[in-house]
Formats: structure tokens, sequence, C-alpha cells
């Protein structure tokens, strides 16, 4: 497991609003992000979420020419913390970490995760929360991870 778990807003926002977000904790025990996705987030922190600066503004400024600034400061932390997994759910931001080498997953990553390691019985009835959300997830990719837990 990697030693710094770095989260994108989306994922924070989601998981709060569907009052999933101790699903982190569970998993990580302590979860960073940076400044940029504090406001973005736009809720108190608990504890176990970490703020950290990113060091290379110069580095972080660039990759905002083609991401949003909370997912460029995401993924420039993980390229400063060595061994990190970086949770992001958009699918530009996505490509963009896998071409760095990035380790990544998404807030279904960590659903399916939380699965596994036994935090929750099911994954449908968070699934179906998290699609009252407005987050979208394609039919095809729901289809696989409830059929991959037996939960069609």
């Amino acid at each position: 497991m990697p030693n710094v778990v770095i989260a994108d807003a989306s994922c924070l926002i989601v998981l709060s609003k569907i009052g999933e977000l101790e699903l982190l904790y569970l998993l990580y025990g302590q979860v960073y992000i940076t400044p940029e996705i504090e406001r973005e987030f736009g809720e108190n922190l608990p504890s176990w979420i970490s703020v950290e600066t990113v060091q290379n503004k110069a580095y972080q400024k660039s990759i905002e020419t083609v991401l949003d600034v909370g997912e460029a400061s995401a993924i420039a932390l993980a390229i400063e913390k060595r061994d990190s997994l970086v949770i992001l759910d958009d699918l530009k931001a996505r490509k963009f970490a896998k071409q760095l080498k990035l380790v990544l997953t998404g807030t279904l990553g960590v659903v399916s995760k939380a699965k596994e390691r036994g935090y929750c019985d099911k994954i449908k009835p968070i699934i179906q929360k998290i699609e009252k959300s407005n987050f979208r997830i394609s039919p095809q990719i729901m289809s696989d991870l409830l059929s991959r837990y037996g939960e069609e």
C-alpha cells in the first residue's frame, strides 16, 4: 500500500455528500490534500485529512494549463511525495496522471476497496447514493462493479 494518499476534491465532495467520507479514513488512515482542494471542498476537515502545500509552484502552474487547479495541485503533490496514490475522478486528469506513471484510483475504486476490506457489506446502496448525487458513472462501469461483487 502507498505511504501517501492524496485526494482530489471530487472524491471528498461525493463521499461527504452521501455520508461515506469515513471510508477514506478506514482504508488509508491519513489523507493529504492541498489548500486548493481544501477551498474546493469547502467543508471543515476531519483531523485525519492533512493540508500540504505543493513546493514546486511553477510545476503546478504548468499542469494548470491543461487541468483545473485542484487536480493540478493533487498531481503536483503526488509527484513530490514518493510512493503515493492519488484519487482522481476526472478522465483528463487520470490520463495526465497515467502519463506521469502515478498510481491512481477514483471514488469508485475507493468504494470497491472498502468492499474488499470488509468496511461495507454491499456496494450497491453506496453506488446508488453516488448516482443520486449527480456524480456521473457510466452504466458499463457500474454494471461491471456490481457484477464483480454479485450485486446485480
